[in-house]
């Protein structure tokens, strides 16, 4: 193993709360990246990129962020590729999340970046805009990368501007995790998809009176919760280069869980701001603070492992065809690699290959092949995992389209939500204040 740092424990497939690159700091290493990537792909043109194509020895660099577990899975599947394609070797980095886009911010800039490496949708715009990213749309159209198992919108959540700079190394989508022991021991019933929001609320006030547990950890804060929320509403979080959504909505959005708040179907605001500070492991639906938490479905086994009650998930309120099918993470080639054709078949493999995607399961997220991702859940013992791919199956035939992969300044959006929702929950500010703070704030980041 070649760890870039030490690495800690890393976060599980989905996770939002991987520490940001301060905007400072991404900004100036993709400035640099626009001018380190002409000199890259002048001396790419050089390199010949048939080489392991008609026998040449190949070493291709991957990079990727994760904690030990994953590195080992990625490894075991890198080195089946190598024994399927002898002259195909691997220089393996990868690191814990912290620092992750630091390094690669740095690598890119100085002309040495990685032919393949791990990326998120908080970055995925921004190197495709500075075309550090190759436009695998060529090797889809011919085949040589096949996404026919993929779901429709996973694979269009990838495309940034008209061309796909990225493949999903994983899926997943937002699940209403709620505590089944809890309502059964108490007679009530659990929530449905479908349910609309109001709905919602008026079942969490109702859990709240019988158990003394809050029904719903307060949503307002998280930015899924509400990109969802405005979808239904026939907006988006984004439109373009700009924001999909007005001050007016926000403003109906927070009104919409101070009501909830002051009807006692949420916890208190300090309760609040410690589920939307914590990590998957302590979301209040594990710490007993709340019958329910707002994650990504295939977060549940991380759930499951931190309490002994009973879990359940489902959509999110309102019309489930709101939700997509969302890239947990992509796997992106850069656009000066000496090794493109080479690189595009490890992503194609890696996805597609039974053995290969037997052996990553479900780390990186659901398997992106629908086919594939059926084997592994006849195959998985984990029950809290075989029921976060049911209802993700279940929930594919019923997603809409994707949106546009979220544009540069994403990572100060979802950050300056927080800020401006727990400004409304400890009433610092009204719901249309707190808006208007955080339509101003997002204006700023998007800039």
């Amino acid at each position: 193993m070649h760890p870039a740092t030490s690495p800690t424990a890393g976060a599980p497939a989905g996770r939002d709360h991987r520490t940001p690159l301060t905007r400072r700091r991404l900004v100036r290493g993709l400035a640099a990246v626009a001018l380190a990537v002409p000199l890259a792909l002048g001396a790419a043109g050089c390199g010949d990129d048939s080489a392991g194509g008609d026998g040449g020895p190949v070493k291709l660099s991957v990079f990727w962020w994760g904690g030990e577990a994953r590195a080992k899975l990625t490894e075991d599947a890198l080195a089946l590729y190598t024994k399927k394609h002898p002259d195909v070797t691997f220089e393996k980095t990868w690191q814990a999340n912290q620092g992750y886009f630091d390094k690669l911010a740095t690598l890119t800039a100085g002309g040495n970046p990685p032919d393949l490496f791990q990326i998120d949708d908080n970055y995925l715009a921004e190197y495709a805009g500075r075309s550090t990213t190759l436009d695998l749309g060529s090797y889809r159209d011919s085949g040589k990368l096949d996404v026919s198992k993929f779901p429709k919108s996973l694979l269009e959540y990838g495309v940034v501007d008209g061309k796909l700079a990225g493949v999903a190394a994983g899926e997943n989508t937002q699940g209403l995790v709620y505590n089944k022991t809890l309502l059964q021991k108490n007679g009530l019933p659990e929530p449905t998809t479908g349910m609309s929001w109001e709905e919602h609320i008026a079942w969490a006030e109702q859990v709240a009176k019988k158990t003394k547990v809050p029904g719903t950890q307060d949503p307002s804060a998280d930015y899924k919760a509400l990109w969802v929320w405005l979808r239904q509403q026939g907006k988006d979080l984004y439109k373009g280069k700009e924001l999909g959504f007005t001050t007016e909505d926000v403003t109906k959005w927070f009104e919409l869980w101070k009501d909830a708040r002051d009807a006692g179907a949420t916890p208190t605001p300090d309760v609040i701001h410690e589920g939307n500070s914590s990590d998957i492991t302590k979301q209040l639906v594990v710490t007993g603070k709340s019958a329910t938490s707002w994650v990504w479905v295939n977060q549940m086994p991380d759930l499951k492992k931190n309490t002994k009650d009973e879990l359940g998930v489902v959509a999110y309120p309102g019309d489930p065809s709101a939700q997509w099918a969302r890239a947990s993470m992509y796997w992106s080639v850069f656009k000066g690699s000496k090794h493109k054709d080479v690189a595009v078949d490890v992503i194609n493999f890696l996805n597609n290959d039974p053995e290969a995607v037997a052996l990553l399961g479900t780390d990186r997220g659901l398997p992106s092949n629908m086919d594939l991702r059926a084997k592994v859940s006849e195959t998985a013992t984990d029950p809290a995992m075989k029921q976060s791919i049911q209802v993700e199956s279940d929930l594919a035939q019923k997603f809409g389209a994707s949106p546009q992969v979220p544009i540069k300044g994403h990572s100060k959006v979802k950050s300056e939500l927080v800020k401006a929702a727990e400004n409304a929950q400890y009433g610092r500010a009204t719901p249309a204040q707190a808006a208007e703070q955080f339509v101003t704030a997002c204006k700023a980041a998007i800039a």
